[in-house]
């Protein structure tokens, strides 16, 4: 019986101690998330606030994260087109700066929606010719398959300062320089190799036996493509419409040199604009700016987040 309780005892202070490092170990591992966690959202958070801070409260130090003075008059301007003049002697007592540059102003809603559609107009043509290209590399047997896809990644890896000077010479040429569908082709030719090698890996995870059944029960070829293969694979898809949209949102040297323009410029351009050599930087607009050009790409990536989880571990686990 003694030698019976002594086991007993043993294991339960086995299990204490197993316990007491399970604690241990996810506390750490908690405390190492939330530091990297901390490193990549404090960026966000503090250029977020800042946007909202008077205009010495974004100058103070230590920088106060919360409870600090609101204003809108940063906002005010960025989104609701006021008086660059007007917000500032309201902000600051007196008229400062350049009024972004002097050229197109603060006010960013027309440069948001200029990106808004060069982002969906080139991720869903994307989408059009990537998705039935993967299709045909994942099912098709071909020739020099291989060297077909080794030479779509390879246009991935031309840095795109090389290939902006010709691309604006074949612009020019054509005619279709400053204009909106220029400039979307542009993205598209940037995001499709990307867009096409993710969406072949995708339709690589689903049996090919499902398209011999569609064929066998009526479908063509086509048809079972379009009407049962595209459904497996949607959450792939919207995992590459995320990738190619924040790519096109995010695009600079393209723009800048295929469009002159400014009133067709996207926001990555004309931000570069509100910095002068002529006049300060004026932290508050720039931060309303910035946080107004985070939005869409983040309510775009709310409305896809399900699909998006469920097509980047697409394929993670097989049984």
């Amino acid at each position: 019986m003694a030698a019976v309780n002594t086991s007993n005892t043993d294991l339960r202070i086995a299990q204490r101690q197993h316990h007491r490092q399970q604690f241990i170990s996810r506390l750490l591992l908690t405390l190492v998330t939330g530091a990297i966690v901390f490193v990549f959202i404090f960026p966000i958070w503090f250029w977020f606030t800042a946007s909202f801070k008077t205009f010495t409260g974004i100058f103070q130090l230590p920088p106060q994260l919360l409870g600090f003075e609101t204003t809108d008059t940063w906002w005010s301007v960025v989104i609701g087109g006021r008086p660059y003049v007007e917000a500032v002697r309201e902000a600051v007592g007196a008229t400062a700066g350049t009024g972004g540059a002097g050229t197109v102003g603060y006010y960013t809603v027309p440069f948001l929606l200029n990106s808004v559609f060069y982002a969906v107009a080139s991720t869903l043509v994307t989408l059009l010719i990537a998705t039935p290209t993967a299709y045909a590399l994942s099912r098709f047997t071909m020739r020099g398959k291989q060297n077909v896809v080794f030479f779509i990644l390879s246009t991935r890896f031309m840095p795109a300062f090389a290939a902006v000077l010709p691309i604006t010479l074949i612009y020019r040429a054509l005619e279709i320089d400053d204009t909106r569908f220029g400039l979307v082709m542009a993205h598209v030719l940037i995001n499709l190799p990307i867009a096409t090698l993710l969406l072949k890996s995708f339709f690589d995870d689903v049996p090919s036996e499902l398209d011999d059944a569609a064929m066998v029960d009526g479908c063509t070829r086509f048809g079972a493509f379009w009407r049962i293969i595209v459904r497996y694979v949607a959450p792939g898809m919207a995992a590459a419409a995320v990738l190619c949209l924040i790519f096109s949102w995010n695009e600079f040297i393209f723009s800048l040199y295929l469009i002159r323009i400014p009133d067709l410029r996207p926001v990555s351009v004309t931000f570069a604009t509100f910095d002068s050599s002529s006049g300060g930087t004026e932290w508050g607009f720039l931060a309303a700016a910035g946080t107004a050009a985070m939005i869409p790409v983040f309510i775009f990536i709310l409305f896809v987040q399900r699909n998006l989880i469920r097509g980047l571990t697409l394929g993670a686990v097989r049984g």
